[in-house]
């Protein structure tokens, strides 16, 4: 039981940075119809600028944060301005194929500034670990998970409060009725654009505190694509917790399954559970049933 407790608990802690990426990515589907594959790239950019800015300009690490995460917001911003308003009204396929082309390009822009050796934040979190009965886990862990949700919080105070957020949920459920009622529609793909991108740069600060910084992070874009389509793929309280259901599934099966068959088994698993789910729930658990007549 005390290893179920401590592969449970240790799922949950990653699974919150699972959660605001895949957070970032519904926002992105919800709000523009855009399918993101590149959404991991915003991850490790926020990462790597905050490393460079902390460890090779010695500036104090709320600036290198701060800086972090305007470089992944204005990378966003970019996402929508220059390549994908071009292509409003194109086919889905065509939207995925600018995505992928995104995510290898600055994918290569990134190894080609940075490389593709490890690097360290200067230390700047609490040292040890926590103890909770018999389970132990580390501090930066713990702290990464509740700043986690504190992001999660505060977006949905946003969405239910804030003026910007209430125009971004109307966009999101129909473009032209947000437009007719005085909403500056392109304006709100750039706000969305912007609020995923700073998802995606807390991720990456978070994931490059709690291990290490290098291109790697960039597949945390496509870990969470099981993440959104188990919780829906149009649901923010789907995104969340289908974060965190996938982090506690890696944890599961690295525990519980790897020593038995060995190699990665934890990388693929929740794709393996991602396939069935759909397979019976083809919206997912929150998603919305869409019947579409012919």
């Amino acid at each position: 039981m005390s290893t179920f407790g401590q592969l449970l608990v240790s799922g949950l802690a990653v699974g919150g940075i699972y959660a605001i990426v895949a957070l970032g990515f519904t926002l992105i589907y919800k709000g523009t119809s855009v399918f993101n594959f590149a959404v991991g790239n915003l991850v490790t950019i926020a990462a790597f600028v905050c490393w460079t800015a902390s460890a090779q300009f010695d500036l104090p690490i709320g600036i290198s944060i701060v800086m972090g995460l305007g470089v992944s917001a204005f990378v966003g911003w970019l996402f929508d301005r220059v390549a994908l308003r071009r292509m409003i009204g194109q086919q889905q396929i065509t939207l995925i194929a600018m995505t992928l082309g995104l995510m290898v390009f600055l994918s290569g822009v990134s190894m080609l500034i940075w490389g593709g050796r490890l690097r360290a934040f200067p230390p700047f979190m609490p040292a040890g670990a926590v103890s909770f009965g018999d389970i132990v886990i580390a501090k930066d862990l713990v702290i990464s998970f509740v700043a986690a949700m504190v992001v999660v919080a505060v977006l949905i105070l946003f969405f239910q409060r804030a003026r910007a957020g209430l125009a971004m949920r109307a966009t999101a459920e129909n473009h032209q009725v947000a437009q007719a009622a005085g909403i500056k529609v392109k304006n709100t793909f750039s706000h969305i654009w912007v609020i995923a991108g700073l998802c995606c740069g807390v991720a990456g600060v978070l994931l490059g505190t709690v291990w290490r910084v290098d291109l790697a992070l960039g597949e945390y874009g496509l870990k969470v694509i099981p993440a959104v389509m188990i919780g829906g793929i149009e649901s923010i309280p789907g995104a969340v917790i289908g974060g965190l259901l996938i982090g506690v599934l890696e944890k599961l099966a690295a525990g519980y399954i790897n020593p038995m068959v060995g190699g990665g088994i934890q990388t693929v698993f929740a794709y393996i559970v991602m396939v069935l789910v759909l397979m019976v729930r083809p919206h997912g658990f929150f998603g919305l049933k869409r019947i579409e007549r012919i």
